[in-house]
């Protein structure tokens, strides 16, 4: 597991955000970083492998699929999870605080 990704698995595994996240999940024929299926929340990491075009196309198909399926995404870069984990925390709470509020 890249290092990014571990130090994020720190923080949201067992329950520490109140929710259950799974590694490496996958969703349809893709695999997710963190999927949590009770809030159909998927969590993405991207470091340098993500920048090419090409990656960048491929990136955007899987966030399509998965918001086809009913599933919110949300992308942070490594550098993102080194340099401001508190905010992103912050920022899986708020989404998952949003869908709560926002009715079917």
């Amino acid at each position: 597991m890249p290092e990014a990704e571990k130090q994020l698995w720190l923080r949201i595994r067992k329950k520490q955000l109140g929710m259950k996240f799974r590694r490496q999940h996958g969703v349809g024929r893709y695999i997710a970083d963190f999927y949590c299926s009770e809030h159909k929340l998927v969590i993405e990491l991207d470091g340098n492998s993500h920048k090419p075009l090409e990656a960048q196309a491929y990136d955007e198909e899987r966030n399509i699929f998965m918001t086809t399926i009913g599933l919110d995404v949300l992308r942070f870069t490594n550098q993102e999870v080194f340099t401001d984990i508190e905010g992103i925390l912050e920022r899986i709470q708020e989404q998952v605080k949003s869908n709560r509020e926002t009715p079917p």
